[in-house]
């Protein structure tokens, strides 16, 4: 048993979401955080741990902030898994540094590359994704195929585009995206052999030329409530096919991004982030 003289040494953390897609955030800036796929999986477990779709690392930038990176963002799936990007994340840890230092701006290194992220009013962030990736090297897929149209298919599922936002994603076209077993579907199409780093499955509804449907099965986390990487994925392989405009409202199931396809290749994210908690995770 402990007491007051033997506490239990802990870590702060703060339970964010965008639209759903929720992350346990801890910032390891001043403290370094140990973390492995199992203790990853622990955290995110929604019955014996805190839950989540991924646990987020805040961590110094090289140079201590010199450099263009205000701070460093690490990411793990529910799964345990360490991936490369993460949209609704990158939101909310945005909303944090900038609340602590007072800016409008901050940038934000992944292993994907380096996010901008800006104030848009009404509670929204915006973050520059990058550029999408086209090439079927850079999904990556295991053989030479044209990503707008793969030859893959799946009980209803067939002639997906492919994108990467950091992330491999692969995006299928369907009349109602609520008749798609995407639980029985996703799992299956994330481990094809088509994709060596697995890929985050996409099935989304053209309902205009400006708002498309969305619903996605997320590599090591499986259906969330919203993916941001996976809106941004969605609206370039709408475009690319001619189903929509350059900038769309994406609507998943936990609400609506905005999402714009630029003339420069960038896409750009907007959408809300919430807290819905703060704690203290035990440490080992």
């Amino acid at each position: 048993m402990t007491d007051a003289a033997h506490p239990v040494p802990s870590r702060k953390f703060v339970k964010m979401h965008g639209l759903g897609n929720d992350f346990v955030v801890i910032d390891a800036r001043e403290r370094p955080f140990a973390i492995d796929d199992a203790r990853a999986r622990a955290i995110a477990d929604r019955h014996t741990g805190i839950g989540c779709d991924q646990l987020i690392i805040m961590e110094k930038p090289p140079g201590g902030g010199t450099g263009a990176a205000d701070i460093v963002m690490r990411i793990r799936n529910s799964d345990g898994g360490e991936v490369d990007a993460c949209g609704n994340a990158s939101r909310c840890v945005a909303d944090l540094l900038m609340r602590e230092t007072g800016r409008s701006s901050i940038v934000i290194e992944t292993a994907a590359g380096l996010l901008d992220a800006e104030r848009s009013g009404g509670g929204r962030i915006t973050v520059d994704m990058g550029a999408a990736r086209l090439d079927w090297r850079d999904i990556p897929l295991s053989e030479p195929q044209d990503t707008g149209h793969l030859d893959l298919s799946l009980g209803p599922l067939k002639d997906p585009v492919a994108v990467s936002m950091g992330n491999p994603h692969v995006v299928f076209f369907v009349d109602d995206v609520e008749n798609v077993d995407l639980k029985s579907l996703g799992p299956i199409l994330e481990r094809h052999p088509l994709f060596p780093e697995r890929v985050n499955v996409g099935v989304a509804q053209v309902m205009s030329r400006d708002r498309v449907r969305l619903r996605v099965w997320e590599r090591g986390a499986g259906i969330t409530l919203a993916c941001g990487t996976g809106a941004c994925a969605a609206l370039v392989a709408a475009a690319r096919r001619g189903l929509t405009h350059r900038k769309a409202t994406m609507i998943v199931d936990g609400g609506e991004l905005e999402i714009e396809w630029l003339k420069d290749g960038h896409v750009l994210m907007t959408g809300p982030v919430a807290v819905s908690f703060t704690g203290e995770l035990p440490e080992p």
